[in-house]
């Protein structure tokens, strides 16, 4: 199993990303929300001067925040700084596009920003299109030090969805879940990835499957209120984004159905006014547990979504995510606060 940790992107990350790879970790994502933390290019940059083999990633960028030729570049350009060790992970923007107020991307975008990124970071020649107007575009420079093509950009994509799900198993190197962490979640989602990539004629044995998700080594006796404030934002935050992807609630599973549909409405306040209802929305967003949602967060959606519990329950739980198919755990890192603590906490009890 690989280990990783997700996180805001903060500028003064890359300490905590060279204390996660001195404490074995393998993979370091960072979120890239343009109205709740830091550039995640700028932050990666700097991670990738303090760090020598932990793999880089995005977790996620979108296909509205940037066109298609910006996005490779940057990932091309970040490839210079650490060949090899760069993973371009994507999604529709959920969170980046709900903050400004608007919808996620479509699939369609999603699909057609990948196939382009993947061409350029390949060195080939591929279609662009901005409204009626297509032409054919190439990395101009390839040689000389300007970017770096020569090391392959795996490209993971980010799905909660059926149809997003389905479209990462035919496209994706690889599949960044989010918080399907209980057996009937992790069914859900690997049942659509292998669906797609069925459709596509390709084995799930070819597509690298990440799971991001929170992570809390309880003490005995830990009380609800305790854990909630441990694992509680990152909860809410997945369990919404369940909701939000299925537009058939009938497509999730039937154990945890009616509590996932119950978070649909946390990021809502339906009597403010439209232009400015989001900004009040995500303020804390993953970072801080809001008194309001207290009642969502049970116990069992804890265990659904998060690896809680004891050292040996969480590599108990760890040992069936492998044996079904997952190839990294990606902890959430918890508040600013404590992310040096969360890392080395799960480092003691999981990975040494």
């Amino acid at each position: 199993m690989d280990y990783g940790f997700a996180f805001l992107s903060t500028v003064d990350i890359a300490d905590d990303v060279a204390l996660a790879e001195r404490e074995g970790f393998t993979h370091a994502w960072l979120y890239d929300t343009q109205m709740i933390c830091a550039d995640v290019f700028q932050c990666l940059a700097l991670c990738s001067q303090k760090t020598h083999t932990i793999k880089l990633g995005t977790n996620v960028t979108n296909p509205s925040s940037r066109i298609a030729p910006v996005t490779a570049n940057s990932f091309a350009t970040l490839n210079l700084l650490a060949p090899g060790r760069v993973i371009m992970g994507i999604g529709t923007g959920n969170t980046a596009r709900r903050t400004l107020g608007m919808p996620a991307a479509t699939l369609a975008q999603l699909r057609e920003h990948v196939e382009t990124c993947r061409g350029l970071l390949a060195g080939r020649t591929v279609p662009y299109q901005e409204g009626d107007r297509r032409r054919m575009i190439r990395f101009l420079n390839p040689e000389g030090g300007w970017i770096n093509l020569s090391d392959a950009v795996p490209i993971f994509i980010a799905a909660s969805g059926p149809k997003a799900l389905e479209l990462a198993g035919e496209l994706a190197d690889g599949v960044i879940l989010f918080g399907a962490v209980g057996d009937s979640l992790l069914e859900y989602a690997l049942s659509h990835v292998r669906r797609g990539a069925e459709r596509a004629g390709r084995a799930m044995s070819d597509i690298y499957i990440m799971l991001s998700t929170a992570c809390h080594v309880a003490q005995p006796g830990e009380d609800l209120a305790s854990l909630q404030r441990a694992v509680g934002a990152y909860v809410v935050s997945q369990c919404n984004i369940f909701a939000l992807s299925a537009r058939d609630p009938g497509d999730l599973p039937a154990d945890v159905r009616d509590e996932i549909m119950g978070f649909k409405t946390a990021f809502r306040t339906p009597d403010a006014p439209i232009e400015t209802r989001h900004l009040d929305l995500y303020s804390g967003y993953v970072n801080d547990f809001k008194d309001e949602h207290a009642g969502l967060v049970t116990r069992r959606m804890i265990d659904a979504t998060t690896l809680t519990g004891t050292p040996a329950e969480i590599k108990s739980r760890i040992a069936k995510l492998a044996a079904a198919g997952v190839h990294q755990i990606a902890i959430h890192g918890g508040s600013r606060e404590r992310l040096a603590e969360t890392i080395k906490s799960f480092a003691a009890a999981v990975i040494h």
